[in-house]
């Protein structure tokens, strides 16, 4: 998506919306898609082991069964900025929702396992597209005094989404009597946790046709006096309107639509700041934060603990998951981008470490020594909390802000696609490696974590206040 705005101008950089109610309105609209992506995330969470009951497979089969949405995701993600260009966002937002819904249905009704590995594909591919459009839309409506606070709505819709679903799971469970193939309403308690995903795919699909198309995407097609209406919505009507959409229309003039090719250059194929962009996206996975979502419930349980209370603590992480997420709204235009970044990862760091070691004993009956227990235990709740307030939020608004106008619609979507790639290979070989060695697992998510503090510190500029223009 081609995020052509205005020249940097005071005006543009202090523009207060008269309704910010109906601003927050949009932005939390647009971040639907987030919510998709959470609910979906952790839903799996409470079907892995029926899927392997019930399909009778191994670790290396399932992990492939539980992570082939991401393949779709990362398809959805890299396409998704140049139909955007050619349809509009809001049109992308309802695709993704019709996908999302049949990915729901089918998911529910599996006939065979490639079948059920097929939906999952389908909803990727619509969470794909969602997790590009959700940030860019934001970002390309947003005031820019309230950017980052409205940009954070996406990954606050993700973590609202895994509690939600982790706690529907939680009480189908229990309505099963603590069995995932207990039935339910003729079906397997699993299934009917996989089919409850088309009740929020259909709200986000009602939601888009309820929030305006992007000023900058209707001012690319000529309808210049519908996004000076949208701009006064957004803005304030104190803004000078006319001179707002001249700026917006020069600069597109003078730009191109970015393409793959606009990213090339330099020593190393792509230009540097898509490497930072993948960079960060990398890292957000490679700590490991997604085997919190997918595979927690089965986790506890290799540890020892009770079917029922395992999915009670996935439910207590998702619950730090929002307080972290709420800390990083507060402080992103607070304290910055970048600082939050840096604490988070030093706290990832504690975190994970404690995980390693607590997993490093041996069972005892089936069951960690109860500090050994505790520590495990507390120390997932701090590395969930830490990127939470951090990483979880932070890239997210830094892939919103950091392109150049010129490059941003492609290079979003090879960050966002190299993103759910990276996604794919945590959430794909995790279930090997806890055979192998579930604590040497997680010092390799420590050592990522490490790694971050000083790629940070080095590569990544803060965007802090700045004006989509001065990118770059």
């Amino acid at each position: 998506m081609t995020s052509t705005a205005q020249a940097p101008q005071p005006g543009a950089r202090t523009a207060h919306p008269d309704h910010l109610g109906h601003v927050i309105f949009i932005a939390a609209a647009a971040a639907m898609g987030g919510f998709l992506f959470g609910y979906d995330s952790s839903v799996i969470n409470g079907a892995v082991e029926a899927i392997r009951d019930r399909y009778d497979i191994g670790s290396a089969a399932l992990a492939q069964v539980i992570a082939i949405a991401l393949i779709g995701c990362a398809i959805g993600a890299a396409t998704a900025g140049r139909i955007a260009d050619r349809i509009g966002r809001i049109r992308c937002m309802q695709i993704s929702a019709a996908l999302f819904t049949i990915s729901a249905v089918g998911s529910a009704l599996p006939f065979a396992l490639w079948d059920l590995a097929f939906w999952r594909i389908v909803g990727g591919f619509a969470i794909g597209m969602a997790s590009v459009i959700g940030p860019a839309y934001i970002a390309e409506v947003a005031p820019p005094a309230y950017r980052g606070r409205l940009g954070s709505f996406q990954q606050a819709a993700i973590v609202i989404g895994i509690a939600v679903s982790q706690l529907v799971n939680w009480g189908l469970l229990n309505a099963a009597g603590g069995d995932q193939r207990g039935k339910l309403m003729g079906l397997e308690a699993w299934q009917v946790m996989l089919g409850v995903m088309v009740v929020p795919a259909v709200l986000y699909g009602m939601l888009s046709f309820a929030i305006p198309e992007s000023p900058r995407f209707l001012i690319s097609v000529g309808k210049r006096d519908r996004a000076k209406e949208i701009l006064a919505e957004v803005e304030g009507k104190g803004v000078d309107l006319n001179a707002r959409v001249n700026e917006i229309e020069l600069a597109m003039k003078s730009e191109h639509k970015s393409s793959f090719k606009d990213l090339l250059g330099g020593g190393f194929f792509f230009k540097p700041i898509v490497w930072v962009g993948i960079g960060l996206s990398v890292f957000q996975q490679f700590v490991g934060i997604n085997v919190a979502f997918y595979y927690s419930s089965t986790l506890w349980q290799s540890v020892g603990v009770d079917p029922t209370d395992s999915f009670f603590y996935s439910f207590t992480t998702s619950i730090i998951n929002i307080i972290g997420t709420v800390i990083a709204m507060i402080f992103v235009d607070r304290v910055g981008r970048k600082p939050l970044a840096l604490i988070g990862s030093v706290g990832m760091v504690v975190g994970l470490a404690l995980e390693a070691w607590a997993f490093s004993y041996h069972l005892v009956d089936g069951k960690l020594p109860t500090t050994q227990g505790w520590v495990a235990l507390i120390a997932a709740h701090i590395f969930v909390l830490f990127f939470a307030l951090s990483w979880g939020v932070v890239v997210w608004v830094f892939l919103g802000e950091m392109f150049p106008n010129k490059l941003r619609a492609a290079a979003l979507g090879v960050a966002a696609a190299a993103q759910w790639i990276a996604n794919w290979a945590i959430t794909a070989s995790f279930p090997s490696l806890a055979d192998w060695n579930l604590s040497g697992t997680y010092v390799i998510y420590t050592v990522f974590a490490a790694l971050s503090i000083p790629f940070v510190m080095k590569f990544v500029k803060e965007t802090k206040g700045k004006a989509l223009e001065e990118m770059g």
